[in-house]
């Protein structure tokens, strides 16, 4: 068996990466794209997917270190090889470069901002010999980017990464975002007046720019979120994935026993299906990808990584999201302009965060159809959604007996017991969420939701040659088509099951075919009736 490779899971330092021997995917071709081509840039993607390793590896190559770049063997004897910028004409001058970090978690009330503010300014003030001053951040930042000129002998490089962090923590809070974003206006208010004196400008965050209103006074920014030639500046691309990773992807597939075809297409199924734009380059997580490379083992990884809570908090302050509305669900291009904190128009929030993705671009109409990128986002999604409708946490009592009524139907065929858990479930939905919603459509929902979350195989609107069923269960032991009806019965629901074909698709399957007809009352808005065919006692 060969070897496994290091991978850089959680490691922002693009130093630390290259000397302690981890996987680089070379993004430099890229990054000498943009510094040659551009000045000021703004860079939008979700949380976990490289922007602070893109911004620290911005800052080695404007700091002259060329060593890093080039090929050598690690003091563990693990040998890295010449990344893509050191075989061009770049000059590897040495630049004073400006950080702003404010991805730290502890930034989480205005005294810490400006805690924080403070003491960046005051370090480069020392560094750069500007006296201790207690004027604006405006006019400090002035004076600091002036005496690093003189002091260097060159213009001023600025990163800022995550620059709207604490105004994600802060969202429904109008007045706290009012107050941040005065604070981040006097702050970067130089970046347009002192453009004479900057060489580079970069700044990344969750949200458009523009959304935010901190930077309407440098308009001269060029925002490359969603331009095709940057697609891959962040993330893992498929070729990357079979050519850099090809080895990574074998050795996995040997531990879990699979052929390499197989593994990749479950690799694909979990963590692909990011796009980025118009261009559709297709993009895999790399947070959750090296995790799973690093455990040998297909799993959740990004919302084990805090998503959860922020997700639930999110969702609380916008009109009910349902999970089968926010498939293939177009938006319009303008509607990514809309302020972040526009709860009534969710879907831009929910693809800035990494919970959507650009699945096709309609450009006769300026229009973007917008999907889940994957099965690990779909499952964590629904189960937010889970979270947030029955307020059962992970390890909650209750919660467990639903799981356990999932895994006797999922192992043991027991259909009746699982329809109880789905009656005991509707009962506990609060009447706020039904009473907007007195429909087929949304007991349909609800169902598809609850299944996603517990991980199973399940379709929504799964098209056949005379329509499209509700839902259509595929487990270990057999295949579940349901149907639902809305103040009608069960044996109605059968009926266009039988009548429509729905079940028919899958007779070469090999698996037993079930037809379950649901019946939903408007007055007891739960389920009153079932049936089955065959029947299941």
């Amino acid at each position: 068996m060969a070897q496994k490779r290091k991978y850089p899971v959680g490691i922002q330092s693009f130093e630390s990466i290259r000397m302690d021997g981890y996987i680089y995917v070379d993004k430099t071709p890229l990054i000498y794209k943009m510094i040659t081509e551009g000045k000021p840039y703004f860079l939008s993607r979700p949380r976990r997917f490289g922007k602070s390793l893109l911004v620290d590896t911005l800052g080695a190559v404007f700091e002259g270190r060329r060593e890093l770049f080039e090929a050598f063997t690690t003091e563990q004897g693990i040998e890295q090889p010449q990344l893509f910028i050191a075989t061009t004409d770049w000059k590897w001058e040495k630049y004073p470069v400006l950080r702003f970090d404010f991805s730290k978690s502890n930034l989480t009330s205005l005294e810490r901002l400006d805690e924080f503010i403070d003491y960046t300014l005051t370090g480069y003030e020392q560094e750069y010999g500007v006296p201790p001053s207690t004027a604006s951040t405006s006019l400090r930042m002035t004076k600091i980017i002036h005496a690093a000129e003189r002091k260097m002998g060159k213009k001023v490089v600025v990163l800022v990464d995550e620059y709207d962090n604490m105004m994600l923590h802060n969202l429904g809070d109008a007045e706290m975002q009012a107050i941040i974003r005065d604070r981040f206006q006097d702050l970067f208010m130089p970046l347009k007046g002192e453009d004479s004196h900057l060489q580079f400008i970069f700044i990344t965050g969750i949200s458009k720019f523009s959304q935010m209103g901190i930077f309407s006074r440098i308009n001269q920014l060029n925002n490359i979120s969603m331009v095709a030639a940057f697609e891959a500046i962040c993330g893992i691309t498929e070729e990357e994935l079979t050519t850099v990773l090809q080895p990574d992807i074998a050795l996995m597939a040997e531990e879990q026993e699979l052929d390499y075809d197989s593994m990749l297409s479950r690799l694909k199924a979990n963590y692909d299906g990011y796009h980025f734009g118009r261009g559709k380059t297709d993009m895999y997580n790399p947070f959750s990808l090296f995790k799973a490379f690093r455990n040998a083992e297909v799993a959740d990884y990004w919302f084990e990584s805090g998503t959860t809570q922020a997700l639930i908090d999110m969702l609380s302050q916008m009109p009910p999201v349902e999970l089968t509305d926010i498939e293939d669900v177009r938006c319009p291009a303008s509607a990514f302009d809309m302020p972040f904190e526009s709860y009534d128009q969710p879907l831009p929030i929910l693809y800035q965060s990494g919970y959507l993705t650009v699945r096709r671009y309609l450009p006769d109409r300026n229009m973007f159809v917008l999907g889940t990128p994957n099965d690990e986002v779909r499952r964590g999604f629904a189960d937010c959604l889970f979270q947030l409708i029955s307020k059962m946490r992970p390890g909650d009592s209750s919660r467990n007996v639903f799981l356990d009524a999932y895994y006797d139907f999922r192992d043991f065929d027991d259909l009746p017991a699982f329809i109880q858990a789905i009656k005991a479930f509707y009962a506990g939905v609060p009447y706020q969420w039904e009473r907007d919603n007195k429909n087929e459509h949304y007991y349909h929902a609800l169902l598809y939701t609850l299944l996603v979350a517990f991980g199973a195989d399940v379709r929504a609107e799964e098209p056949t040659a005379k329509g499209c069923s509700d839902i259509t269960l595929k487990m270990p032991r057999g295949i579940y088509v349901m149907e639902l009806k809305y103040n009608d019965t069960a044996d109605a629901a059968l009926a266009q099951i039988e009548s429509k074909g729905y079940a028919d698709k899958y007779a070469l399957d090999g698996r037993p075919v079930t037809k379950v007809g649901i019946a939903f009352s408007s007055e007891e808005r739960n389920i009153t009736d079932w049936r089955s065919e065959p029947k299941v006692a």
